[in-house]
């Protein structure tokens, strides 16, 4: 799993499982970015934005980890 940092939350990737059903390009297009390396630049939206937008991955290849020690 690949992850990327956004204050206190990283947003998890798993490869493995993804379906690639595009939801997060087309919902939040300035955090994700599939022909971009890094793909994921969570500085392009909110906190609550990308919570909301994760929990719309299809396939749960997406994941929210909250860093509860920072």
């Amino acid at each position: 799993m690949k992850t990327y940092r956004k204050g206190d939350i990283k947003i998890g990737w798993d490869p493995s499982i993804c379906v690639h059903a595009g939801n997060c390009a087309r919902g939040l297009p300035e955090v994700f970015k599939p022909k971009d390396k890094p793909w994921i630049t969570p500085q392009g939206a909110t906190r609550d934005q990308i919570i909301e937008q994760v929990a719309q991955c299809p396939s749960k290849a997406l994941t929210i980890i909250y860093n509860n020690h920072e």
